[in-house]
């Protein structure tokens, strides 16, 4: 069972509950002998303390923190540290931990991905960071061994990075983020507000961390009730879980758009720090006697059954006994909901023709990365699959332990000999299959995963090629139990198997082998490496006091994942080359998107470099002249560029590349009616681009000229209401939005982007 509480709630010496309702004062003078105020409550949460003592401001209502450690990996490292280079880089100033397990494939794209894995090893040598080779662990992975700490905070250039598990507060941002850090700035959010997640029970046997994470999901993301706050995890069911039972759970509260997670820690938590030896590291961390909450989401873990994330969206989540029991609505259902994704005079979507004799009918299994790749997971999934094979027909089965030392405990216990013998396979710590750069199901294929994300256009699909594939998210005990019924759906609770739940051994010496560990080491006579797919960021100009914007793209889905954006995949190979790149943008969505965003950027080139603009676009003759009918306005003096609008843009990975490289082709601006994340509407900003909100129907369309009079002015004047017109006869109005901007933000807009912004202080 999972409630979701009306209002704000009180939670007394760690587990009596009290809503925040006319009757809370009797409550709380009855429990506590007297009634503390909200404000004063809100104080006792372990977020707080954590914030507090991180927030350089000196205002807890907005906040300027300092993050203990950064890290990133290797489809994102590249770009964080030219722009830092660009910006005055002198040395890391605090520990940064660059790994390599998203481009870990070299022969992908010739010498580009081992060219970037050198860039960064010569960047940690040069500046005083650590570099975790490929193969040697996954980025959360090698975090949660090797950098988590109590109380601690830790900012990483991916979405999931989440330790609160273990006590550390983690958040995943866009690089230009972790570049602020890199240059002594501050992450400048306003206080967030905190939900409780009220664990209570304990999980059948069976159900894993995957399980608790989608039914947690399926439950908030719709209605945005932790979108933007930290998620606190608090209650006597917390002490069931172990730690990498916690872990599996943790790493996903991402994809309910959430800011960051935290849980009480305890003694399994103690001995997860010993194991990692790293014991001082640890920190007991538990709300104050008493602590206010803005919202609580209560879960009975004993009622949680196994559960399957169908496409295309972790929110799309039934339990496995309720698909395999009304198969063909769901599944009618699903195509459904693919239709709004999936452009259907492209692809014809069905799911229904895997159903075979009643049962659906998987092509792959995967167990990998962040979420799935866990000592205990890989464990369980063993012991369910011991004495069973595969089969030799369509499906398989690939499980990837998530860093060395797991792999090689795995094989010191023998489970990677139990898991071969079933016809499984096992890979190296990678993250390829949750992003569609390994383990690509076949056309039409579904592959039921426990990892992190099933978006569309993720898993490899190429719309636009006639390609289309599915993920389903599923907890590997479940995954385990459909191979050991040869690719029959199957929940995890229908195998009656024996988990032997084998100890874990920690063996750092393959880290101390074979990381380069060069924290606090800078040397400044060492040469960055650069392979020749390595570029610079392009000049970007300043805001000018007028604005034309040419809508390029207009998207009305639901929401738009960054994987839509930009998509992920065999593009990841081009992150450091941001021209490169750009010509990826959107081109799983709308394939027009970058040659129309290249014509209108004519216009802006020409003007920027003083020739004709007419010339270069000649179209933008009517539009001045339209505008000069109701305004004088000079076109040389006059930004031009290219707008998206979109409802609900940026769920997803923390990727700045879905901003910048609408920025690289000329983009300007974004219009949505809101954004779905925190950290894409954070990358348009440190691109420099606007972040209008529209909430009514548009009233302009796809190749409408838009014309935005003083954008400069409202920008720097903090202007609420900005007016923009519809370029035509009539120049129709309407107003457009910014929401909530920090002073250095609209500095950065106003400049251009971050890069500049720091350049002009230099």
């Amino acid at each position: 069972m999972i409630k979701l509480y009306d209002n704000g709630v009180y939670l007394v010496n760690g587990k009596d509950i009290v809503e925040d309702n006319a009757d809370s004062a009797a409550v709380l003078q009855q429990k506590c002998g007297s009634i503390p105020s909200k404000d004063e409550a809100a104080k006792g949460t372990m977020a707080y303390g954590i914030l507090e003592s991180h927030n350089t401001s000196g205002n807890m209502e907005n906040l300027q923190i300092k993050f203990d450690k950064l890290t990133s990996h290797d489809i994102t490292f590249v770009g964080i540290i030219q722009t830092a280079r660009a910006s005055g880089l002198e040395k890391f100033p605090v520990p940064y931990v660059l790994t390599n397990c998203h481009n870990s494939l070299c022969a992908v794209g010739g010498t580009i991905n081992e060219d970037d894995h050198m860039f960064g090893l010569s960047c940690a040598k040069k500046y005083g960071g650590m570099y975790v080779p490929p193969h040697q662990a996954v980025i959360h992975q090698f975090a949660r061994e090797m950098l988590a700490g109590g109380g601690k905070m830790v900012l990483g250039s991916d979405s999931h990075t989440r330790y609160g598990a273990l006590g550390t507060m983690a958040m995943g941002e866009g690089g230009p983020e972790l570049v602020k850090q890199l240059l002594n700035r501050t992450y400048d959010i306003a206080k967030p507000g905190v939900v409780a997640i009220y664990l209570t029970g304990k999980p059948q046997k069976g159900v894993g961390p995957q399980d608790i994470a989608l039914a947690i999901i399926g439950a908030v993301f719709s209605n945005g009730y932790v979108k933007n706050k930290v998620m606190e995890f608090v209650g006597d069911g917390v002490a069931n879980l172990s730690a990498d039972f916690r872990i599996g759970v943790d790493v996903m509260t991402t994809e309910t758009t959430c800011l960051s997670s935290i849980w009480t820690t305890d003694d399994q938590i103690r001995e997860f720090y010993e194991i990692h030896k790293r014991p001082e590291d640890y920190k007991e961390l538990k709300p104050a006697a008493v602590a206010y909450y803005d919202g609580m989401v209560y879960v009975d873990l004993s009622e949680i059954k196994p559960m399957i994330a169908m496409p295309f969206h972790p929110s799309n989540v039934y339990t496995i006994d309720e698909l395999n029991a009304n198969l063909l609505d769901i599944l009618d259902d699903v195509e459904k909901k693919a239709l709004v994704s999936l452009d259907n005079s492209k692809i014809q979507y069905t799911l229904k023709d895997k159903v075979r004799n009643g049962r659906l009918y998987v092509e792959q299994g995967v167990i990998a990365g962040c979420a799935g790749g866990g000592f205990e997971n890989i464990c369980d999934a063993a012991d369910i699959l011991r004495g069973s094979y595969i089969g030799a027909d369509e499906f398989s089965l690939s499980v990837y332990p998530s860093s060395q030392p797991v792999f090689m405990e795995l094989v010191k216990n023998g489970t990677i000999t139990d898991l071969m013998k079933t016809g499984a396979t096992v890979r190296s710590a990678f993250c390829g299959p949750c992003f569609g750069a390994g383990d690509v199901p076949p056309n039409n294929g579904l592959s039921i995963r426990h990892s992190t994300r099933n978006f569309p256009n993720r898993e490899g699909s190429k719309i636009t090629n006639g390609q289309i594939a599915s993920v389903a998210l599923m907890d590997a005990r479940s995954i385990a139990a459909t191979a050991a019924n040869q690719g029959y759906l199957t929940a995890a609770t229908d195998i009656d198997a024996d988990y032997r739940k084998p100890k874990y051994f920690f063996d750092s010496t393959i880290y101390e082998n074979r990381v380069y560990n060069g924290i606090g080491k800078a040397d400044p006579s060492v040469q960055i490496k650069f392979g020749p797919n390595i570029k610079d960021w392009p000049e970007m100009t300043a805001l000018t006091d007028n604005m034309v914007l040419k809508v390029v793209s207009e998207i009305h889905d639901p929401v738009t994942t960054t994987d839509e954006l930009i998509p992920s995949g065999e593009t990841s190979s081009f992150r450091s080359n941001p021209l490169g790149l750009a010509e990826f943008t959107l081109s799983r969505k709308d394939p027009e998107y970058v040659g129309k965003a290249k014509a209108v950027q004519a216009g802006e080139k020409a003007r920027v470099a003083g020739e004709d603009i007419f010339a270069a676009l000649p179209e933008i003759q009517d539009v001045f002249d339209k505008i000069n009918g109701k305004f004088t306005v000079k076109p040389e003096e006059t930004q031009i560029g290219s707008m998206i609008y979109a409802v609900k843009p940026g769920d997803g990975s923390a990727r700045e590349q879905a901003a910048s490289c609408q920025k690289v082709l000329g983009g300007m601006a974004n219009i949505a009616k809101e954004y779905a994340t925190k950290r894409y509407r954070s990358n348009l900003i440190n691109w420099g681009m606007l972040p209008f909100l529209y909430p009514d129907e548009i009233p302009f369309k796809n190749g409408d000229y838009i014309f935005i009079r003083d954008i400069r002015k409202a920008v720097t004047e903090k202007t609420d209401v900005i007016k923009a017109y519809v370029v035509g006869d009539d120049m129709k109005e309407f107003d457009l939005r910014l929401g909530d901007l920090t002073d250095d933000e609209r500095d950065i807009i106003a400049k251009g982007c971050l890069i500049n912004y720091y350049k002009s202080q230099m």
